[in-house]
This record gives structure tokens, C-alpha cells and sequence, in this order.
């Protein structure tokens, strides 16, 4: 889906190829500036060196801004000071195994309350990544629902939770509970 025009800014796929061309060349420099010390017989710094990686991993992840707000951005930029690999570790089981559990109960009423109990558990894991902030639960809905706009490389990542059934199944259970 690609937003046109919104009135006084660029569409979103436009601001999101400009960043990337930023970024693109903010790593050519970085390249030339090794490529330059090599030629001229000096050691390339390791400062170099790290902002190439820099470079590369906010690219990596600069695809995502244009689902949040600047104001949520900063949000989550605040939140990831929070975020250890251990805390990464524990929350990527509990999807792993939230997302098994639902897989598991696919031919169950999504108004039962096994259904309902897991429903509560997804609530849980997107409050503890949001903080319960709506503008980062409104750009993870976005981000969410253009998975098919993702770059190869996310999708990939994503590749375990990506079972439209369990999406399905999950809003359905969401709905059933507020009926």
C-alpha cells in the first residue's frame, strides 16, 4: 500500500528511501575513507571500521521509523535502555512458546477461556514492549500489518510468527472479548 500524499509532508515510502539513501551514503563514505587508508599504505582505525558497522546496523533497523511517530520514537528510543539481552532472551521464548500454545489451540472457540487466556498473555508481551503507551502500540499495529512491505531480511527474522492463522485466530479471540 503506498500513501500518495498527506498534506505539508512527504508520503511515508519516500521519506523511508531518503533515509535509507542517507544511510547508504553515510556507509559509501565510511568504505571510502578505508579504501583510502589502505591505498595510501596506513592502517585503517578501528574508528573506521566501527562506524561501517554503525552504519549497517541502523540500517538494519531505520526501515521501522516510518510506523511510529517522532514522539513514539523517542519512546521506544528510552525503553531500549531497558532492554538486556536477557530480557530479550526470556520475551523471545514466551512469543515462541505464545505462539505454539495458540497454534495448538486453532480448533478451539476463540471465546473460550483458554482462548481468552491466550489472548492475555499476547496483551501482556505487546504491553511489556509498548510500556502500555498507545502511540507505540499504534505504530507496532502498523508495523505489524504491513509485514508484506517488510525488507527480506525482517521477514525472515520474523519467519516464526508469522502464521496467519495465529494472527487470525488472535484477533478473533480480541474480539470475542470485547463482544
Amino acid at each position: 500500500v503506498f500513501e500518495l500524499s498527506v498534506p505539508g509532508r512527504p508520503p511515508m515510502q519516500r521519506r523511508a528511501l531518503e533515509n535509507k539513501r542517507e544511510l547508504l551514503d553515510q556507509a559509501i563514505m565510511a568504505i571510502r575513507d578505508a579504501q583510502e587508508a589502505i591505498q595510501a599504505g596506513e592502517r585503517p582505525h578501528t574508528a573506521i571500521f566501527k562506524r561501517i558497522i554503525e552504519v549497517i546496523e541502523m540500517q538494519n533497523n531505520d526501515w521501522m521509523k516510518g510506523y511510529y511517530s517522532e514522539s513514539a520514537r523517542e519512546k521506544i528510543s528510552e525503553r531500549q535502555k531497558l532492554w538486556s539481552p536477557e530480557l530479550q532472551e526470556r520475551v523471545s521464548g514466551e512469543w515462541t512458546a505464545l505462539f505454539r500454545d495458540v497454534e495448538a489451540a486453532l480448533d478451539k472457540d476463540p471465546a473460550s477461556p483458554e482462548a481468552q487466556a491466550l489472548a492475555e498473555r499476547w496483551s501482556h508481551l505487546v504491553e511489556e514492549f509498548t510500556g502500555g503507551d498507545t502511540e507505540i502500540a499504534q505504530g507496532l499495529s502498523k508495523l505489524n500489518q504491513d509485514r508484506a512491505n517488510w525488507p527480506v531480511a525482517a521477514r525472515e527474522q520474523a519467519q516464526p510468527y508469522s502464521n496467519p492463522q495465529v494472527w487470525g485466530f488472535i484477533q478473533k479471540a480480541f474480539a470475542a472479548k470485547k463482544t
